[in-house]
Order: C-alpha cells, then sequence, then structure tokens
C-alpha cells in the first residue's frame, strides 16, 4: 500500500508520475530511515521519451541488460524502481539496498535483485521505466512507451520544402532540434487567396474574351465547364490524399510520389516541375504582350510594314523583351525570396480589382454603354490604329476631301478619280458600337462559332455587303492563327491550373487537413464562377468582332476586356500587368524548390547537383536550370503556343492525382482513413478520363511527347533501382495483381505447353556466409534468361533465434550475387538444426500457391571420397530422394566450376543430350533453353539414344529424327549400338575395391555407445572437442575415427580391448576373402560401359546431358550409388544429370 500523501498526490497529476521515495518500497519505509531520508521526492513526467532517438537502433544497451529475469521481477516486491538522487550516486554502500539490507527482501526471492537498485553504472539523465510497465521494460528500447510517442507526435513540425523526408525528421535528437515557429495561417489567408491568386492568371486577360468570339457562348462554356470540372474532380482526389495524415511541405510533389511510389513520383513531379518551369515563360510572355501592345507600343524594337509579316516581327520582339524581363525576375528571386512574397498580396489585390472592375463595366454597360466604336468597311472589321475618321471623305471648311482610309484603299489620297480597291468601292463605311451592353441582346449573334483560318479578315456575319472579293489590305482586322475548338481547350486550360497552391503551404497551416480541402473547393468554385459568369458577359456585352480581336485593332488598340471595365481601361492593363508579373516571380520561385525537393530525395541521380542551395537554402542551381528552360519557352514567344506545352504537363500531373486516389481508395490500403470523406473513386476514375481526353483534345502530338518523357523518367528511374519504400499505391496494385494471378493458378496444373521450369536452386555456404559454388547461379540465369519463377534457398545449421542475425546477412549475400549474375527471383534462407532437415523444408515449402518450383538445382558433392565424413553425401542423397518424392525433377550440375560464366561466348561446340531413358522431356527442353542464352547461342544440339541388340537402329533414328523435327527442336540425331559383352576383369575389380572400402569403413566407425562414452568423458574434462561437424545429422552413425583419450585402465576395460582389437583382426581378414554382390556388379558393368561410349563421343562437347538413375530403395547401397555416377561420369568436363519430375514437359501439339 501506498502512503496516503503519495496516493493523492498520484491522483493529483493528469500526466504519470513515478514517486522517487524509498518508503514506497514495502518493508523498507519503517527500517530504513538512513535511506528514506536521503531520499528526494522528485518525480518524472513520463511524457519525455523513455529511450533517446539515436539509440534505437543500436543494441540493448547495459540497463536493459542488467535487467533480471521478467518472471522474477513480477514477482518480488521490492522489485519496484526507485529513483536514486544524483547526489548519492557516487556511494556503492547506500545506492544499493542488495548489500547491508538483503535481510529485509523475502528468503524465497533473494535472487530476485532489481537491476535498476542495484546497477551503479547509470549517469545523470538515464531514464528509468515505470513499476507498472515492468512486463515490457526489456523492450522499451526498440518500442517506446504511448507517452514518449505521443509527445514526439505533437511536437512535430512540417519540414521546408526540398528537406529530408519527414520521417528522417524523428531521428534528430532533441538537443539539436531548432525551435520552429508554430505555424497559424487559416484556411482564407493560407489556401484560400493562394489558390486564387495563382488560378486566375493571364489566360483571363488576354485570351478569353477571344476564346468566347471565335468559339461562341456555348463552346466556350463548355470548355471552361470541362476545365473546371477537370480541376474540381482532381482537387477532391487531392483533397482526400491530402488529409490522409500529415502532408509536410512539399505538397503535390510529397503526395504524388508517396501515393504512387518513386517512378512515377520522379516522373510526374518532373513534368509538374516542367510545367510550373513553362508557365513562367507563359506569364512572361503574358506580360510582355501587354508591355507591348497596350501600354508602350512605341517600345518595339522590330516594325513590318506588311500585315503579313507584321506577326513576325512582334514574336521577334517578344523574344528580346522576353529574355530581359527573365533575367530581371530571376535576379530578383535570386537576391530573396522575401521580396517575391512581400509582393504576393499586392499582386493578388491587381487581380481582384481588375476582375471587380469587368463585373462594374458589365453592370453598367447595361444602361450606359462605353462609347468604343468599330469601323467596319460592308460587313468587314477595319482596324481603327491609323484610322483618323471612319467615313471614306471628310469635310475641311466647305470642301469634301478623301479622308485617311480613302489613302490606303486608293492608289491616290488626293482625287476622288483614283483607281480604289474593288470591295472598297462597293461598300460603305460604317460605325457600329464595340460595347453595345448587356441590354443589347448581342448575347444571340454571339452564341455560335465561327472559327477561322489564319490570314481571314473578322467579319460581321450579320451585316450585308457587296459579293466582290477585293484585295487585303493591312488595315483590315486579320485572323493570327487558325484556330479550332481542341486548340481553344489547349490555351484555356492553364487558367485553371494553380489548383495546388494550398497543399504547397502545408507547412504554413495551422490545420492542413481541415484547411486544404476546404479552401481549395472553394477557391475553384470561386474562380468557376468567375470564368462561367465571364462567358456569359462577354458575349452579351461586347460585338463579335472585336471579341474575335485578339489584340483590340478594332478598338484604337485598347486591351478588349479593359474596354468593358470601369472605370477605366487601364484598370485591367496595370492590373494584369502586375498580376501576370507577380505570378511569373510565384513560378520562379516555387519551380527551383520543386526541383530541389525532386534532387533531395535522390531518386534520379543526375539531377543530384540540384538538390544543393547557398547559405540561405535558396536553390541557385535549381534556378539556373529553371530559367534557362523558361528561356526556351520565350524562344517560342507565342502565348498560344506555349500555353498547350503546360497543359500537358499540367493534366499529367492531375492525371496520377485522381489515379492515386483511385488506387488507394479500390484496394482498400490498411492505412487510408482520408479525414475528408466526400471522394469516391468513381469521381478519381472520371477525373482521370477527363484529365486524359483534354490531354489529345488540346493536342494529340504534345500528348505523347509529354508520355514519352514521363515515360523514359519512370523506365530511368526504374533502371537505376530507386531503393525508396514509401507505402506507395502501386505497390498495392502489384500485391493486388500479384493475389489475383496466384489465386488463378490455383485453378489447375498448368499444361505442358505451358510447363517451364520454375527453380529452386540451392546453395552452399561457407563458414564466412559465402556462396561455394557462385557458378550455379550463374547457370540458372542461362537457363532461365530471367523468364518465370526463380528461388534461390539455402540452409544454416543453427538455432534461429541465436542465428537469425547471420541469416539476414547471408540473405544479402545472395542477393547481392543474384544481382550480380542478373538472376531477377526471391532468396529464402532457412535457419534448421540438421541441415537435410532444412533442405526438406526448402523443397517442401518454397512457393506460394501455383507459384512454386517444379525443379530442384545442385551441385554434385565434390570429393565425398576423399571426406572421411559421409554426412556430405548422405545429404546429397537425402536430397535427391526428397524431390523425387515430392515430384520434382532434378538438375544436378557436375563440375560446376568449369560452367562457363555470362561473360564468356562459346563461338562453336556441341550441345550433347544422352537420352537413355524417357522421364517427360526434360532432356529435350534444357538444351533448347540454354541457347536462347547468348552463352549458349553458338552451340548445336545433338541427341544421342542407346540401341540395344535387339532394337532396330535405323529405324531408331528415323523415329527420333521425325520426333524432334514436330518437336520443333533442330538437332542432330546419332543412336549409338551397345552389344552384350562379358563383364570386364576392370568392372570386377572396380566393384570390388568399390563394396571393400564400404566394408572397411563400415568397421572403423564408431559404435553409439562408445561414441556417448567419449563424448561424456571428454565432457567431464572440460574439453571442447567437438563430434559433429557443421552440417551434420547427430542421431546418425557418423565415419569418425576414434580419438585416442588418456584413461585409468581397469582389468575389465582391457579385456575389452583385447577382444575388440581381435575383432578388428577378423573383420580385415573378411575384406581380404570378399567377393562382390551380382547386382552390384552388373550396375558397374552398365555405368562402365555407358561411360566408355560418352567419353569416345562427347569428349569434346561443350556440355553434357543425361539421365540420371534414382537412388537404391535399399539405404545400405547409397554409397555404391555415389560410385556408380561418379564412374558414370569420369572423364568428362561439363556434366549435368538430369531427373524427371515424373509428368510431361514437352509436347508435339500446338
Amino acid at each position: 500500500m501506498h502512503p496516503p500523501e503519495t496516493t493523492s498526490k498520484m491522483a493529483s497529476v493528469r500526466f504519470m508520475v513515478t514517486p522517487t521515495k524509498i518508503d514506497d518500497i514495502p518493508g523498507l519505509s519503517d527500517t530504513s530511515p538512513d535511506l528514506s531520508s536521503r531520499s528526494s521526492s522528485r518525480v518524472r513526467f513520463s511524457s519525455r521519451e523513455s529511450v533517446p532517438e539515436t539509440s534505437r537502433s543500436e543494441p540493448m544497451s547495459e540497463m536493459s541488460g542488467a535487467t533480471t529475469s521478467l518472471g522474477t521481477v513480477a514477482l518480488d516486491p521490492a522489485s519496484d524502481r526507485t529513483s536514486n538522487p544524483p547526489d548519492v550516486t557516487e556511494d556503492p554502500s547506500q545506492n544499493s539496498i542488495t548489500g547491508e539490507h538483503s535481510q529485509l527482501l523475502d528468503d524465497g526471492h533473494k535472487k530476485a535483485r532489481n537491476a535498476y537498485l542495484n546497477n551503479s553504472n547509470y549517469e545523470e539523465g538515464d531514464e528509468y521505466f515505470d513499476r507498472n510497465l515492468a512486463l515490457f521494460e526489456e523492450e522499451m528500447d526498440t518500442r517506446p512507451k504511448v507517452s514518449s510517442l505521443l509527445s514526439r507526435m505533437a511536437n512535430y513540425t512540417n519540414l521546408t520544402q526540398g528537406a529530408k523526408e519527414h520521417e528522417e525528421a524523428e531521428n534528430i535528437s532533441e538537443g539539436r532540434k531548432k525551435p520552429t515557429k508554430i505555424p497559424q495561417m487559416g484556411t482564407f489567408m493560407g489556401v484560400y487567396l493562394p489558390c486564387l491568386q495563382n488560378i486566375f492568371g493571364v489566360i483571363l486577360f488576354l485570351r478569353l474574351t477571344w476564346v468566347v468570339g471565335t468559339a461562341g457562348v456555348l463552346q466556350a462554356f463548355a470548355i471552361v465547364l470541362i476545365c473546371c470540372c477537370c480541376t474540381m474532380l482532381t482537387a477532391i482526389s487531392m483533397s482526400a490524399i491530402a488529409t490522409n495524415g500529415v502532408v509536410p511541405a512539399g505538397g503535390s510533389y510529397f503526395m504524388i510520389s508517396r501515393a504512387l511510389g518513386p517512378e512515377f513520383g520522379g516522373a510526374v513531379g518532373l513534368c509538374f516541375y516542367l510545367g510550373t518551369t513553362f508557365a513562367a515563360a507563359m506569364y512572361i510572355l503574358g506580360a510582355i504582350e501587354i508591355f507591348l501592345v497596350y501600354i508602350v507600343p512605341r517600345a518595339a524594337i522590330f516594325r513590318s510594314d506588311d500585315a503579313l509579316k507584321e506577326s513576325a516581327a512582334m514574336l521577334n520582339n517578344m523574344r528580346v523583351y522576353g529574355t530581359a524581363f527573365l533575367v530581371l525576375l530571376v535576379l530578383v528571386v535570386f537576391i530573396g525570396v522575401r521580396y517575391v512574397n512581400k509582393f504576393a498580396s499586392l499582386f493578388l489585390a491587381c487581380v481582384i480589382v481588375s476582375i471587380l472592375a469587368i463585373y462594374a463595366g458589365a453592370i453598367k454597360s447595361s444602361f450606359a454603354p462605353p462609347h468604343f466604336p468599330v469601323c467596319m468597311l460592308g460587313n468587314r472589321t477595319l482596324s481603327s490604329r491609323h484610322i483618323d475618321i471612319c467615313s471614306k471623305t471628310k469635310e475641311i471648311g466647305n470642301m469634301t476631301v478623301p479622308s485617311k482610309l480613302w489613302g490606303f484603299f486608293c492608289n491616290s489620297s488626293q482625287f476622288f478619280n483614283a483607281t480604289c480597291d474593288e470591295y472598297f468601292v462597293h461598300n460603305n463605311v460604317t460605325s457600329i458600337q464595340g460595347i453595345p451592353g448587356l441590354a443589347s441582346g448581342v448575347i444571340t449573334e454571339n452564341l455560335w462559332s465561327n472559327y477561322l483560318p489564319k490570314g481571314e479578315i473578322i467579319e460581321k456575319p450579320s451585316t450585308k455587303s457587296s459579293d466582290v472579293l477585293g484585295s487585303l489590305s493591312h488595315e483590315y482586322v486579320l485572323v493570327d492563327i487558325t484556330a479550332s475548338f481542341t486548340l481553344l481547350v489547349g490555351i484555356f486550360f492553364p487558367s485553371v491550373t494553380g489548383i495546388m497552391a494550398g497543399s504547397n503551404r502545408s507547412g504554413d497551416l495551422k490545420d492542413a487537413q481541415k484547411s486544404i480541402p476546404i479552401g481549395t473547393i472553394l477557391a475553384i468554385l470561386t474562380t468557376s464562377f468567375v470564368y462561367l459568369s465571364n462567358v456569359v458577359l462577354f458575349g452579351a456585352c461586347i460585338e463579335g468582332v472585336v471579341l474575335r480581336d485578339k489584340f483590340g485593332d478594332a478598338v484604337k488598340g485598347n486591351l478588349v476586356v479593359g474596354t468593358l471595365s470601369w472605370p477605366s481601361p487601364w484598370v485591367i492593363v496595370i492590373g494584369s500587368f502586375f498580376s501576370t508579373c507577380g505570378a511569373g516571380l510565384q513560378s520562379l520561385t516555387g519551380a527551383p524548390r520543386l526541383l530541389q525537393a525532386i534532387a533531395k530525395d535522390n531518386i534520379i541521380p543526375f539531377l543530384r547537383v540540384f538538390g544543393h542551395s547557398k547559405a540561405n537554402g535558396e536553390p541557385t542551381w535549381a534556378l539556373l536550370l529553371t530559367a534557362a528552360i523558361a528561356e526556351l519557352g520565350i524562344l517560342i514567344a507565342s502565348l498560344d503556343l506555349v500555353a498547350p506545352i503546360l497543359s500537358m504537363f499540367f493534366l499529367m500531373c492531375y492525371l496520377f492525382v485522381n489515379l492515386a486516389c483511385a488506387l488507394q481508395t479500390l484496394l482498400r490500403t490498411p492505412n487510408w482513413r482520408p479525414r475528408f470523406r466526400y471522394y469516391h473513386w468513381a469521381l478519381s476514375f472520371m477525373g482521370m478520363s477527363i484529365c486524359l481526353a483534354l490531354m489529345f483534345i488540346s493536342s494529340w502530338y504534345y500528348a505523347i511527347v509529354a508520355m514519352v518523357i514521363a515515360g523514359m523518367i519512370y523506365k530511368y528511374i526504374e533502371y537505376q533501382g530507386a531503393e525508396k519504400e514509401w507505402g506507395d499505391g502501386i505497390r498495392g496494385l502489384s500485391l493486388s495483381a500479384a493475389r489475383f494471378a496466384l489465386l488463378r493458378l490455383e485453378e489447375g496444373p498448368p499444361h505442358t505447353k505451358n510447363w517451364r521450369p520454375q527453380l529452386l536452386v540451392l546453395l552452399k555456404l561457407d563458414e564466412d556466409l559465402h556462396v561455394k559454388h557462385p557458378r550455379l547461379l550463374t547457370f540458372a540465369s542461362q537457363l532461365k534468361a530471367g523468364k518465370g519463377l526463380t528461388i534461390v534457398g539455402s540452409v544454416i545449421v543453427g538455432n534461429f533465434l541465436e542465428n537469425y542475425g547471420e541469416a539476414l546477412a547471408a540473405e544479402q549475400t545472395i542477393k547481392h550475387l543474384m544481382e550480380g549474375e542478373k538472376v531477377k527471383g526471391f532468396c529464402q534462407l532457412v535457419v534448421a538444426a540438421k541441415l537435410r532437415e532444412g533442405i526438406s523444408h526448402l523443397i517442401q515449402s518454397c512457393g506460394l500457391g501455383g507459384m512454386k518450383h517444379n525443379t530442384v538445382v545442385m551441385g554434385w558433392p565434390n570429393g565425398w571420397r576423399q571426406s572421411e565424413d559421409a554426412r556430405a553425401w548422405k545429404t546429397f542423397i537425402g536430397t535427391v530422394r526428397v524431390t523425387t518424392a515430392a515430384h520434382l525433377a532434378l538438375l544436378v550440375a557436375k563440375n560446376i566450376s568449369f560452367f562457363p560464366s555470362n561473360l564468356e561466348q562459346f563461338s562453336e561446340g556441341n550441345i550433347d543430350v544422352w537420352w537413355i531413358v524417357h522421364d517427360g522431356g526434360m532432356l529435350m527442353l534444357l538444351p533448347f533453353l540454354l541457347k536462347q542464352h547468348k552463352v549458349w547461342r553458338k552451340c548445336s544440339i545433338r541427341i544421342f539414344t542407346v540401341a540395344q541388340l535387339e532394337d532396330n537402329s535405323i529405324q531408331m533414328k528415323k523415329d527420333l529424327a521425325t520426333f524432334l523435327y514436330h518437336l520443333r527442336i533442330e538437332a542432330e540425331v546419332e543412336v549409338v549400338e551397345m552389344h552384350d559383352s562379358d563383364i570386364s576383369a576392370y568392372t570386377y575389380e572396380r566393384t570390388l575395391m568399390m563394396e571393400q572400402r564400404s566394408q572397411m569403413l563400415r568397421q572403423m566407425r564408431l559404435s553409439k555407445t562408445e561414441r556417448d562414452r567419449e563424448a561424456q568423458l571428454v565432457k567431464d574434462r572440460n574439453s571442447m572437442l567437438r563430434l559433429t561437424s557443421i552440417g551434420s545429422d547427430e542421431d546418425e552413425e557418423t565415419e569418425t575415427y576414434q580419438e585416442k583419450v588418456h584413461m585409468t585402465w581397469t582389468k575389465d576395460k582391457y579385456m575389452a580391448s583385447r577382444g575388440q582389437k581381435a575383432k578388428s583382426m577378423e573383420g580385415f581378414q573378411e575384406l581380404l576373402n570378399m567377393r562382390p554382390d551380382q547386382s552390384n556388379v552388373r550396375r558397374m558393368h552398365t555405368a562402365v560401359k555407358l561411360n566408355e561410349v560418352i567419353v569416345n563421343k562427347s569428349h569434346e562437347a561443350k556440355l553434357v546431358l543425361l539421365n540420371m538413375p534414382g537412388p537404391p530403395r535399399n539405404p545400405e547401397g547409397d554409397e555404391n550409388y555415389m560410385e556408380f555416377l561418379e564412374v558414370l561420369t569420369e572423364g568428362l568436363e561439363r556434366v549435368l544429370l538430369v531427373r524427371g519430375g515424373g509428368s510431361e514437359v514437352i509436347t508435339i501439339y500446338s
């Protein structure tokens, strides 16, 4: 029981409190006044981390290493932890209660001494574990307390864009963390206004009127609606992703890359970067267009009097001024981003004032339209830039003289009898109102489209005119670009981009998960309303010919949208100029940081240099690359040509945002729990479909180029092997597809036509956990040529709990070797007490469902004859038996070290197949598969079969050739005749030697009882003599020679020893007199005769494949079986013994 005062203290504090008085230890409060008097009443709040983060990955510390057993700590009443004050830790007599006060402990628990109380190695600041968590104290170094975890999560701060991943932030120790400013921005200031500023742009002021005039109100409304729907659906998907966990600053790129993986993330991230960079070029071109066309037209450097060449001169002006303006903006960004951010609110104010001026002008036009007359010749629109009066003649005093307009169309500007343009003669000059106003009903004329080819004169269809062609004068307002619905989509779409501005600022938001969805969707609704209402207002207020006049030539060079605005066109001109400058600055600020974020993720190696920044964090190299790419856009010089390019990149980015949301929703990823609930996979797919459709509608060739760029980046990242695991949706999709495919494979066994060797390669490891025969992997890669399943397995002998680290190290070694040999497959390591059991487990359990191995590949146990230990060849035969029992095919490579590497290529030679018995057709299939690889490609296949005396060898050869023809395998066929012959003396001698050796070794083995007695004796003498080597089976007889052990001899032992020696002499006599078994003689005869034939025919072959006979049913003949195989393959350089799995693997049918 705790004292009342302590209990009340614990109850009064909200956090977990640990009393540190010795009084709290039962049995000590009354009997140890010296301890309790010096104990402080310091309390510890458990919101601190129990273990420093830096030690989480290290082995168990001294503190946890000194911990007593779990059960003992729980039972001992004296094991409650106390906290020793720092001022007394140096006195061991006072620091330990297990010394002079040990008599206070219960007798039954004297050994249960608390490690925390007894440990004098603690330094000040070391953590102690709560008494209530004693059960978990040994795991505290890897599994922190909930209070510690919550403390870290509560102190989480978003990182700046382009910094290390947020996961790495947790590894920064507490002392080094810089104090960060708590984000305070709400939805309105942090998301809504930045999105408005980024969405409203140059297109609204410079091109929307032209889009409405060219496409008509209905089609323009459809264009705007489709684009706004695309961004709205994308915003819904983005909101779901953004609210599925904390989004660090980095916004859109972070969301896409973490949702779709490094390959898609890198590809889409770079597309987003290119889109932002080209957006900067577009804004700069827009600003220069406003400057040169509407503010200071006289500043143009290049001019042309020819109407058709005037546009080319204008493009050159755009290039020169655009480049200069780009350099200026880059310098501003380079000097400091703070200046850009300071002026952001000013630029936003310009945009809002300009839009309000449009609405005010539209309302005013309903009762007092502004006076902007448009001069018409017949139904053709005249440019009013150089016309003083809209008439053919003018009155000067009492005289009627030709006007300036007369001079443009006639060969003399002084005389009325001059020769004039035919169209000018037959049509009258009239003046119409450019802004009829909201109440005029002009919208009926503007409802329908009016697409014209380049160079056509803009006409008013409702006005009658003489049907005379006339000449093309530069005083007409001409169409400067061939327009179409698809072109207008590409030009308008950039005006709805910018929806990710809020997610890019997530680091500055008070509650990003709440602000991003609300702010973004409200901003899209607002801008969509503005765009759609402006489409209707422009169509209802402005004359059609003025709408189609892109540069305002018909209204004295005024900005067309400016003619509608109130109080003055200059409000729009100045406002749009500053807003485009601001948008350009924002793009030049954001794009380098986006590139820096991609570079710092280190998924695209050649971009690594752009991750560096100067001292204040500005990404200098990234800024220079951004400026260079933006310059390419400026050299294009036409706003109408640049806009579709950035439309492609933004559309691709939005497409993948929708794909990410749809994938996560459909796959039901456990971590997919967005706070934003108003999403559905169907909406995401609809958004994705609209994005894809818009890409090809606006410009199919740009769409293909953008996809090729993204595809190349994807393959490059995949080729480089991005070692990033971000828990992405593509990995989830792969898992779902794999599960679906595996379930389909389970439906039945594969058809013979679909059979291919799915390999389980058994590798042997040495003491340093290195692969003994790496050429076995090389051979597997040549056999597979990268196709099908390959599992590389190995066994480590020992206890799994003790050898887990070794298993991981060996697995990494094998995976590294697999990479080097380009073997695509899986690695499986088993820790087992016995080698043979481990191999059996591998053969039984590797693979999953229908994706299991059907062929085992292993090496021949070289030097088995010379080895005193029988375990090597016994394990080999055991593996053969397990493989046969599992109905798997078996490939045994003999002399594997002589097999070629992947760098060697045979220019000629033969692969010889010795087809002795048919066991499924493996012998036919394997050489064909090997020849697919470059190493064996130039080798020829020769197939030998053996004919007995009763066989018709000529007919056999014909039948075999026909069989191979139907199998579509090109090979040379040869039938070898083996006549019955007497058993040679060599065969007899060879069999006798084999059996004598087996008998001798059997007699020399220790009996089990002798081995046990010897082991006990060695153990008693504290000797570390090990009787069984790694990889042995302890319960089997082993070929270990008897060790000489010094013993105290007794009479009984002496007599037993003499009897044993006499027995040995008898056994030796038996060896000399023994006769070989007749069945062994027959088998040896077959092996010798076959070997003679094979060596005679195939001694120069690059590879020999032959049937592997099965092991004997009686295990006593195992050693003889090994000898038969040795004799069969003697004198051959490279041999592959093949044993079928009992099923047909090759067929003649299609």
